[in-house]
């Protein structure tokens, strides 16, 4: 799970106040008392389903260095100032250990003249309870529940501050908060809460179960609790189970819930419903199969349609999409709040740009919709002239990439009759580079919505994704700029390669054959003839109008000496990020498919940019989190000659 700081409260149940009680002494005042405990608690956030967790109290499984250290104290997770002051702690701990299955911790309080009203809180007990944050440092599933939430145990966690607060919780468990993170807290179900009567006999049935007696040992009253909720919840869960399994409504499961049947029970009465609605209908002799389509689905495709149309007009509108193509960002949300049977009457506009961004509300997936298609069409449209000459590939996760060099591969020998193949060897790769990660959050509030700016869902994904298309192309011509040392520690271009012509020539029939002759020229590590042939001319935009009539063919010769054999033989590749290093140089490359000479590689699966959204937490709306996992590296230079040019 991702790393975040989380909360849990308890009633603040003070065993000792050390040094005085009396806040107008000098002295500080020391509190000591428990603030944590191994009482389960389910949690949920937006993107998993709900699960319950234990903290573990094992000295292995809990780290009290921070609070040893001298850990925060703080007033409702810094959430309240003290009178005057800014937000900072009223305290610190001084010690912490583990007593009976529970956290304590013993804790001295700031003298400050901000912190009187808190002492005298404390004095009058208007303080009762205390709340932990901690980082999850590791959990192990010790329960998986069909139908209910998994339990989880939390053997490695970190105390990071301890917080007295305001909001009375329950008396064991206590209430669950996140300081930094999606996570929400998860009330007890409305089954749970009216089963008392169930949870009672379950009580009862526990306790006569147990084999040791009262005056041998003491009984466990939470113990019993809890064993009778886990009861309960086991009921409820297989009664879901055996209704949903046969199709039955809703409120029959509700029923047989609320009225505490046992599950054998509740097995035949949903039989017996069964049983009466198969009487009841009316079977006919032949299958008839529709195609049904889900009104939700269709209502948000034309939704997003009729967005996509307003943000450019020449894109298609369907004609389902013809009702929402004049509604604004606002209306649409009052819109999609009617169909989900929400009464937007009295609502002003905060509010209903509020609710429209609700896990409820089907415009988030609508407005997602929108941006990632913009995002993608900008990114496709960006001119990326590499793609022509450098070869792609991917990778299935971040790990060095080590390429063998296609140049490198063993020579064919003649097999004689009834002799043996040889077995030959394909040189390591030395050529290594490693995926990079890119990426940029933006948010989107309500205020968008209300001021109808559809530009901040369509444009500023596009203008993401033109952004990831530049950092392709930087990367990419960089390489051949940079002109890096290869695996052999010579530059990429260079006298030693053979691919360089340093002095530098303009443009010209000769000086292009001058470049061609040395890649038909370049040979395999062992010596083999690679006969390399040119098919790309890469020039930067100073060069441009040269190189088109080098190779154009509208000329056409009157004497054979005067025929130019490049025409029609060279695709012209003109980009202007080579002009930065120079407005003189231009290059030759073979085929890729033939040779390797630069590769791009993207994360299997991830080809280009993509974005993912969620509600926000930074921004009072929506964050849209665009990503791209990127990166090039020159693999052979036997494909690719470069001229300094005159």
């Amino acid at each position: 799970m991702p790393e975040q700081i989380l909360t849990r409260s308890f009633d603040l149940d003070v065993t000792k106040r050390a040094d005085t009680d009396d806040a107008s002494t000098n002295k500080n005042l020391v509190l000591e008392f428990p603030f944590s405990s191994e009482e389960p608690y389910t949690r949920s956030n937006f993107f998993d389903e709900p699960w319950v967790e234990v903290l573990g109290h094992r000295n292995t499984e809990i780290d009290l260095s921070r609070l040893n250290d001298g850990a925060p104290v703080l007033l409702n997770h810094g959430i309240s100032r003290t009178e005057n002051a800014p937000l900072r702690s009223i305290g610190k701990t001084t010690r912490a250990w583990i007593e009976n299955g529970r956290g304590f911790v013993e804790i001295k309080l700031s003298r400050r003249d901000d912190m009187k009203s808190v002492l005298q809180d404390l004095e009058d007990d208007l303080i009762p309870n205390v709340s932990v944050g901690y980082r999850i440092l590791e959990r192990t599933l010790t329960q998986k529940n069909d139908g209910s939430p998994d339990e989880y145990r939390v053997t490695r966690w970190l105390p990071m501050e301890v917080t007295l607060c305001d909001i009375p919780v329950d008396a064991t468990v206590g209430i669950g908060r996140s300081i930094n993170s999606e996570e929400t807290s998860m009330p007890v179900t409305k089954t749970e809460e009216k089963s008392e009567q169930v949870i009672d006999q379950n009580i009862a049935e526990v306790d006569s179960a147990r084999s040791v007696k009262a005056e041998d040992k003491p009984i466990d009253t939470s113990k019993i609790q809890s064993d009778a909720v886990k009861a309960e919840r086991k009921r409820t869960t297989e009664i879901k189970q055996i209704c949903r399994s046969v199709s039955v409504d809703e409120s029959v499961v509700d029923d047989l819930i609320e009225r505490g049947v046992t599950v054998d029970e509740a097995r035949k009465e949903v039989l017996d419903k069964l049983a009466n609605r198969t009487s009841e209908q009316n079977i006919s002799s032949r299958s008839d199969i529709h195609t049904l389509v889900d009104e939700t689905e269709t209502r948000r495709d034309m939704m997003e349609a009729a967005l996509l149309h307003r943000a450019n007009p020449s894109t298609e509108l369907p004609d389902g999409a013809r009702q929402f193509a004049g509604l604004s960002l606002l209306e649409l949300s009052r819109e999609n709040m009617r169909v989900r049977g929400v009464n937007t009457n009295g609502m002003d506009k905060m509010q209903v740009a509020g609710r429209a961004f609700e896990s409820t509300s089907d415009l988030p997936n609508v407005l997602a919709n929108v941006a990632n298609k913009s995002l993608r069409n900008a990114y496709e449209a960006a001119p990326r002239t590499f793609q022509a000459w450098a070869r792609q590939a991917s990778a299935s996760d971040f790990k060095p990439i080590n390429k063998m060099v296609l140049s490198d591969a063993p020579a064919l020998e003649t097999v004689n009759e009834n002799g043996e193949f040889k077995r030959g060897a394909v040189t390591d790769g030395k050529e290594t580079y490693q995926l990079a990660t890119v990426g940029k959050i933006i948010g989107l509030t309500r205020q968008a919505i209300i001021n109808d700016d559809l530009s901040a869902f369509t444009r500023l994904p596009a203008m993401f994704a033109t952004s990831a298309a530049n950092y392709e192309s930087d990367t990419v011509y960089g390489i051949l700029t940079a002109n890096a040392p290869l695996a052999d520690g010579v530059a990429l271009f260079h006298a030693t390669h053979k691919n360089l012509t340093g002095t530098g020539t303009a443009i010209s029939i000769n000086s292009l054959s001058e470049g061609r002759k040395k890649l038909r020229k370049q040979k395999t590590i062992k010596g083999v003839s690679m006969n390399l042939g040119a098919r790309y001319f890469l020039v930067p935009t100073s060069l441009e109008t040269a190189a088109e009539q080098i190779v154009s063919q509208q000329y056409l010769a009157a004497q054979s000496a005067n025929i130019n054999p490049f025409a029609g033989r060279l695709q012209v590749i003109v980009e202007d990020r080579l002009d930065e290093s120079s407005e003189t140089a231009w290059y030759l490359l073979a085929d890729n498919s033939v040779i390797d000479t630069v590769e791009y590689c993207y994360l299997e699966g991830n080809s280009g940019v993509y974005i993912e959204t969620r509600q926000g937490f930074d921004v009072d709306g929506m964050e849209i989190k665009a990503r791209l996992d990127f990166a090039a590296k020159a693999i052979d230079y036997r494909g690719v000659y470069k001229n300094n040019g005159a």
